[in-house]
């Protein structure tokens, strides 16, 4: 898998929040073994020789990328010196949620490992922040849209297994209407509108439907044209995840062709943030992009 996640500082005595799925929960123990860690001085390698394994192991554990054992926590809350019986049991606690599968669970036969990582964090995001320069974004995807685009990404790829593909994006796309639904804002370079998948009459189906989802009051929808030219993201697409609790640093998600990039890093994060800004300054604005998008779908009758 091609991929890195960079975990910030965290402040001293931060509280630890209980909200969350168990990636989150992962994250959020994986942060604060760091925290606790690096507060007492201890290097990696005395982790590895107390828990008996390897650095990336621990570099896994503390980036929230693998469940941790409640044992191996224990160990390390006697190593790094946590004697606070409710602290201990706040710790060992969140271990034993970070360790439960997540809904997704069920699609682990079509899902890669890396990408499990994202549809937890989607799935406790408050806003989803998006940037997408050839694709409809998975939560705006019709069945008849998302076919083409599974097959031409995997031409080995089972009738079933597509079929489960879809299912897994229905699921994602249904939050989009729950009582906890999260904040959408959707960046469509124009070629996404343009580049006919499927053929007319499907893109023209995926483009009224955007229509409609825009109509969400979480959800917005804006089109970089191309008369906007050259771009604060060309030959990029990403994803920013913002979560509920103060304590989760917000994290940039972009796919790659052999796995995915996680970055946490505050001062990194900032960087696709002002590039977010100033493809939003660029972009038509929500109602002039829904017109466009109506006026490209009449062209495909």
């Amino acid at each position: 898998m091609a991929g890195c996640i960079h975990h910030p500082e965290e402040p001293e005595g931060r509280a630890m929040a209980t909200s969350g799925g168990p990636t989150v929960r992962r994250r959020r123990l994986g942060a604060e073994l760091r925290r606790l860690r690096e507060g007492a001085g201890i290097s990696v390698d005395e982790v590895c020789q107390l828990l008996r394994c390897s650095v990336s192991k621990v570099s896994r554990m503390e980036n929230g990328r693998v469940p941790v054992r409640t044992r191996d926590v224990s160990d390390l809350l006697a190593l790094y010196g946590v004697t606070d019986d409710e602290r201990r049991d706040a710790l060992l606690a969140l271990a034993r949620e970070s360790r439960r599968h997540g809904w997704w669970h069920t699609y682990h036969d079509v899902v890669p490992a890396w990408f499990e990582i994202y549809i937890g964090l989607e799935g406790d995001a408050a806003s989803i922040s998006v940037y997408e320069s050839q694709l409809v974004h998975g939560l705006l995807q019709t069945s008849d849209y998302a076919r083409p685009v599974i097959r031409a990404d995997d031409p080995e790829v089972s009738e079933d297994e597509v079929e489960r593909k879809i299912a897994l994006r229905l699921d994602r796309q249904r939050r989009l209407t729950a009582a906890d639904h999260p904040r959408l804002w959707v960046i469509l370079d124009e070629a996404v509108l343009r580049r006919t998948i499927g053929g007319r009459a499907v893109m023209r189906s995926q483009l009224e439907f955007l229509a409609k989802q825009s109509e969400l009051p979480n959800v917005t929808i804006q089109v970089l044209p191309f008369s906007v030219g050259a771009h604060a993201s060309l030959g990029s697409t990403f994803s920013i995840l913002g979560f509920p609790e103060s304590g989760d640093n917000e994290v940039v998600y972009i796919e790659e062709a052999a796995g995915s990039l996680y970055i946490e890093r505050p001062s990194e994060v900032r960087r696709y943030r002002v590039k977010l800004d100033h493809l939003l300054a660029a972009a038509l604005r929500p109602e002039e992009s829904i017109q466009m998008i109506l006026s490209v779908a009449e062209e495909m009758k």
